[in-house]
């Protein structure tokens, strides 16, 4: 969000779609990632605690990529997991209401160690101080429904209606690293889709990328290219993640799936499906394009992969040289 852009709440009518996204980032001890924006007249609540985020830029597709676009540029953060949480109607100095995406995001670093291009500082609090900090009713309203989520699904005690009501608006689980009662309360346990891509050159290699120090998952370890599914189908995903990440061009005539991963990180966190896809044949040479994510690319024999690597990709790699097409792990 520009700092020097005008406040959000403005003529919009009040029933205008959101054009505005936050994140809600929670770590393991039940904080919140709360950003004390600068006391300059004229933003948007100056002096104020709130949540990173900013307005959907002509180049977004959705308000997901506004989100992750907008964590990039005022913090360098790249979260694995974003999901759909609620829509905040923030008030405008006008009186004018104006909805924001929320999203939930799960995240345990130091918010020191981040570089911070706006605001003054970022700091991890329990949702029991906020009511002592200088911050939005509605963005203290929103951290206290989703830490009751939390804490109901952590500890499997049911949820009030409104917690419920807010559950059926987000069509998915707003904590996504967090045990789930979905079992016990009834709800589906919906699964994370990750798309991976294996490439073999002509010497049997395989292409690994070394992830940055600071990435929010496996961060200075070596994994493969891969993404999340946003409104697209795996195969769409992939080709897109290689043109992005490496500039590689794959025409999807030429994937084929190999192997899938199913697993969960610990006992009782939501699960993950990595879907793993091979291209016999692609177009150019991996570049780095994103140097907040990956810092190098590097073709490893199957038979002695780098140290240390994404225990799953190891699996998949395993597994695809075996002839296999799945594993689990993680579920006993």
């Amino acid at each position: 969000m520009n700092e020097q852009t005008s406040p959000i709440g403005s003529a919009l009518p009040r029933a205008f779609p959101p054009a505005n996204a936050s994140a809600l980032i929670y770590n393991g001890s039940g904080e919140y990632l709360l950003h004390l924006r600068d006391e300059i007249p004229g933003i948007w609540e100056p002096g104020s605690w709130s949540l990173l985020g900013g307005g959907r830029e002509p180049d977004d597709r959705s308000l997901e990529e506004t989100i992750r676009r907008e964590l990039r540029e005022e913090a360098g953060l790249d979260l694995p997991v974003l999901v759909p949480f609620a829509v905040e109607h923030a008030r405008g100095s006008d009186g004018t209401t104006v909805p924001i995406q929320i999203f939930a995001g799960h995240w345990s670093g130091d918010p020191t160690a981040l570089d911070l291009t706006e605001g003054v500082m970022l700091h991890w609090f329990p949702p029991e101080v906020m009511p002592r900090l200088r911050m939005p009713p509605s963005t203290r309203d929103l951290v206290r429904r989703h830490a009751e989520l939390l804490h109901a699904d952590r500890y499997g005690s049911a949820p009030s209606a409104t917690d419920a009501s807010a559950l059926t608006t987000a069509h998915r689980s707003p904590h996504p690293h967090t045990p789930s009662a979905a079992t016990a309360g009834g709800r589906a346990v919906l699964n994370v889709i990750g798309v991976h891509l294996y490439l073999e050159n002509t010497d049997g290699e395989v292409l690994l990328g070394l992830r940055h120090p600071d990435s929010a998952y496996a961060g200075s370890t070596w994994h493969f290219l891969a993404g999340h599914c946003e409104q697209e189908s795996a195969v769409a995903c992939l080709v897109r993640e290689a043109r992005e990440e490496a500039g590689l061009l794959i025409d999807p005539a030429d994937v084929t799936y190999v192997h899938a991963v199913h697993l969960v990180d610990t006992p009782g966190t939501q699960p993950r499906m990595q879907m793993v896809f091979r291209a016999r044949h692609w177009t150019g040479t991996p570049e780095i394009l994103e140097p907040d994510k990956c810092v190098a690319w590097s073709w490893w024999q199957p038979e002695t992969l780098p140290d240390p690597i994404v225990p799953y990709t190891r699996a998949a790699i395993e597994g695809i040289q075996a002839g296999r097409l799945y594993t689990e792990m993680g579920w006993s």
